[in-house]
């Protein structure tokens, strides 16, 4: 079964970074899109930031020139930075990827979400 496991959340005061990780692993021929999704309390699951397989990557409004969505394919590996943290990014975060499977077509695939708190 292919699983997409997220590392890197936790407590951190205002302006601070953090570095999310999500790891895919399975029986995985190929990652095509990736993205991190968030939800806040109270509020809808947005998007974050998504990088297709080729060309740019595309972030949400609030976090345009301090979260950065990377990726490294050999090792099916997919970051996300974050850089001068609000208080209003407060959210569980969540890794998806579109994945190519040995013995399947592209499927959706999420994580359970890591907790990113920000404040003081």
């Amino acid at each position: 079964q292919v699983q997409l496991v997220e590392s890197g959340g936790g407590l951190v005061q205002p302006g601070g970074s953090l570095r999310l990780s999500c790891v895919a692993s399975g029986n995985i021929y190929s990652l095509n899109s990736v993205a991190w999704y968030r939800q806040a309390p109270g509020k809808e699951r947005e998007l974050v930031a998504a990088s297709p397989s080729r060309g740019w990557p595309n972030y949400g409004d609030f976090v345009k020139g301090r979260f950065t969505i990377s990726r490294d394919d050999f090792r099916n590996t997919v970051f996300l930075q974050m850089n001068k943290l609000k208080p209003e990014d407060t959210a569980v975060y969540y890794c998806y990827a579109k994945i190519r499977t040995d013995y399947e077509g592209d499927m959706d695939y999420w994580g359970k979400g890591t907790l990113v708190t920000v404040s003081s």
